[in-house]
């Protein structure tokens, strides 16, 4: 309950996430039946760079912040035309944000944030916006009360948990199976950090011993995985992989790396389908 975002929003994980949400995301755009988006850790939905816990940090300037001048022909480009309609550059947009502004009409965005403060502040923001739901509950519980849709048989599940706590990890594997039993043909995008490779791995082997099948695994680090107490680099497994999406992470995190500095990016098949 004591993590605030807002220190960390626009860091290089924001945008390795966010860019690959947006490719997610457009890949369900293909068609025109609906689908839903379920954000189970949505934090505020937007954040001030210029506020006082970003400029305390100032993480965002080796993220966001170096993306500013590129190219629009650059893979990120569709990212960050969401990111500049949002407010950029001086307001970062969080996942549901940029969920939302992705969505038609008949398509719909579930958002779940425990934080009261939080939740309230999401509410705001999504006030008028008919298509998007805020609920205030802990993201775990949420995937019982809350899949399936109602109304959509196509779905993305996003978890973003802030690791603040110990067995975030095994939290998220037990909450795949979850997303599984009760809406299998959901893609499922679950966001880790990594510090070293130890927990890492754990959780890898925890999903191949859970039998998932049809993993991807997109990483990209700025600095060998070594230091346990920093944020060395972030990863995103995705579940159920639309067509292309590899092919699309991969550039992707291919022009972060080069306009970021990153020490490697890697997209690979953890688990075959």
């Amino acid at each position: 309950m004591n993590y605030r975002h807002a220190y960390h929003a626009g860091n290089f994980a924001d945008c390795m996430k966010h860019a690959l949400l947006v490719s997610l995301i457009g890949t369900f755009l293909r068609k025109p039946t609906p689908f839903m988006v379920l954000d189970t850790h949505a934090g505020i939905g937007r954040y001030d760079l210029q506020g006082p816990e970003a400029e305390k940090t100032g993480e965002w300037k080796d993220g966001i912040g170096r993306l500013e001048h590129e190219n629009p022909e650059s893979p990120l480009a569709p990212w960050l035309e969401l990111v500049r309609k949002a407010g950029g550059p001086r307001f970062y947009p969080g996942s549901p944000l940029l969920a939302s502004l992705m969505l038609r009409p008949q398509d719909q965005l579930i958002c779940c944030e425990k934080h009261p403060e939080d939740k309230r502040a999401l509410y705001r923001l999504f006030a008028r916006t008919p298509n998007v739901q805020v609920h205030e509950r802990d993201a775990y519980e949420s995937l019982r009360a809350l899949l399936p849709p109602a109304q959509a048989r196509r779905g993305l599940v996003l978890m973003d948990p802030p690791f603040e706590e110990p067995g975030e990890f095994e939290r998220l594997a037990e909450g795949l199976q979850t997303i599984q039993t009760r809406f299998a043909p959901a893609v499922v995008a679950l966001w880790y950090p990594i510090k070293h490779r130890t927990p890492v791995h754990a959780f890898e082997n925890a999903l191949k011993d859970a039998g998932t099948r049809d993993v991807l695994k997109a990483e990209l680090l700025m600095r060998p995985p070594h230091d346990p107490e920093r944020l060395n680099g972030s990863g995103l497994m995705v579940i159920k992989p639309p067509y292309g999406f590899a092919q699309e992470a991969q550039a992707l995190l291919t022009r972060l790396g080069t306009t970021l500095g990153a020490y490697e990016s890697a997209v690979t098949t953890l688990i075959p389908e």
